[in-house]
């Protein structure tokens, strides 16, 4: 038998589910200081000169960024205690299931962060880094100086996509129990033994809908910011 919708539930239920924005939002924070991290110590490995680390840093590159999401949830979520119980004798197994999504999702974000600072930074004119060190700049200080602030102003865009790529690969957490956003729509339905289970998703996807404008709008501002006074400057 069909289920009546009732749109007037809608609102009540984003009301409801909003205060799990928190969890979802420290989530992302932590995926991505993790990801940003792992993702330029790839970047690094991916542009040395040594071809050893070039090869390890595209190994690790292509197994995350061939992994899905949930493969990935499931195998950090499972297979990282019993790691920490084989090499350090330490059950993980009670820690907060949030370390579990960050460290999965984290992983993968590495890989989309570190071809995002690698192709930013070769996207910078070359001969920009040799004017530096032709006028007395150290490699770090023209690094830090001259090329990263223009790396970064071309990454902007692609790490904008990434961002919302990553806030819908969170909504996954719900999987292993972490009650976030999806978490608590999905609770919500478990509830009501399955009713209003489509007013709850349309809820959800205003809410996913509303955060994916809201980064994009925020990605926009910076890269307006950040681009003032840099106009011509990499030709």
């Amino acid at each position: 038998m069909d289920r009546p919708f009732y749109p007037e539930k809608i609102f009540p239920l984003i009301a409801q589910i909003l205060p799990y924005l928190a969890v979802t939002f420290e989530v992302m924070l932590g995926v991505l200081i993790v990801g940003l991290v792992l993702g330029f110590l790839l970047a690094k490995g991916s542009l040395s000169k040594k071809k050893w680390q070039r090869k390890t840093a595209g190994f690790i590159i292509n197994v995350f960024r061939c992994t899905p999401p949930i493969v990935m949830l499931f195998v950090v979520f499972y297979g990282l205690p019993m790691l920490f119980w084989a090499i350090f004798q330490v059950d993980i197994n009670d820690w907060s299931k949030a370390f579990f999504v960050i460290a999965a999702l984290g992983l993968l974000f590495s890989a989309n962060a570190s071809e995002i600072m690698r192709s930013s930074y070769l996207a910078v004119p070359q001969g920009q880094r040799e004017a530096a060190l032709t006028s007395g700049l150290s490699e770090s200080q023209a690094f830090v100086r001259i090329m990263l602030p223009q790396a970064f102003l071309i990454s902007l865009p692609n790490l904008g996509n990434s961002m919302i790529a990553l806030l819908k690969e969170g909504s996954l957490a719900f999987t292993i129990g972490l009650i976030d956003i999806m978490g608590k729509g999905n609770l919500i339905i478990s509830l009501n033994f399955g009713a209003y289970g489509i007013e709850t998703y349309i809820a959800l996807a205003i809410i996913y809908w509303v955060l994916t404008l809201v980064i994009e709008q925020v990605f926009k501002l910076a890269e307006k910011k950040f681009s003032k006074g840099r106009k011509g400057l990499s030709k």
